[in-house]
């Protein structure tokens, strides 16, 4: 999930920064204000997709899709990390760790980070078997001995750590 966010800079919610300094009742409210305020544009990237491409590609690509999904052409493009999405149709900036640097870096971040714990918590309610809205898809122990007890789902990418293992050792 990638997001891209253009802030009106006269209404900059509060509360924006790294999503990961923020507790996810703090992430949801600031995620209210910022689609209230802001346009936003978002993208998926399939488990498929990411294992075809690499995840730094499939990120990349998701980044692209999220500027493109955006209501209007943004003047720039700032970027959390060391690349920029190559194939955009504006200049753009890499920061590293601009989600603590940049408003709109970091509104994306919260975005980005909402919309994925939603499609997690969805996930989880189609197959509860793997505890996403729990563990969100990080590689927890619970996470882990569920993969072992059903094998990966389609929304597993089977280039995740865990997964790479198993079918080494002879999973499918």
């Amino acid at each position: 999930m990638a997001a891209a966010v253009i802030l009106d800079r006269q209404i900059v919610p509060d509360g924006i920064g790294d999503s990961k300094t923020l507790t996810a009742s703090q992430r949801e409210a600031v995620f209210r204000d910022i689609l209230r305020h802001a346009e936003v544009g978002f993208a998926y990237v399939s488990a498929s997709e990411i294992d075809r491409l690499n995840i730094r590609r499939a990120t990349l690509l998701a980044m692209r899709r999220a500027v493109a999904a955006l209501p209007r052409r943004p003047a720039m493009v700032l970027v959390d990390g060391r690349d920029t999405p190559p194939g955009l149709m504006q200049p753009a900036r890499a920061v590293v760790g601009g989600d603590a640097l940049s408003l709109s870096i970091g509104a994306a971040s919260i975005v980005a980070k909402v919309m994925r714990d939603r499609v997690m918590r969805e996930i989880d309610r189609q197959d509860g078997r793997y505890g996403f809205a729990r563990h969100m898809g990080y590689p927890t122990v619970e996470h882990r001995l569920a993969l072992e007890r059903h094998g990966p789902s389609p929304y597993h990418r089977m280039t995740f750590g865990p997964l790479k293992s198993w079918r080494a050792n002879g999973g499918p």
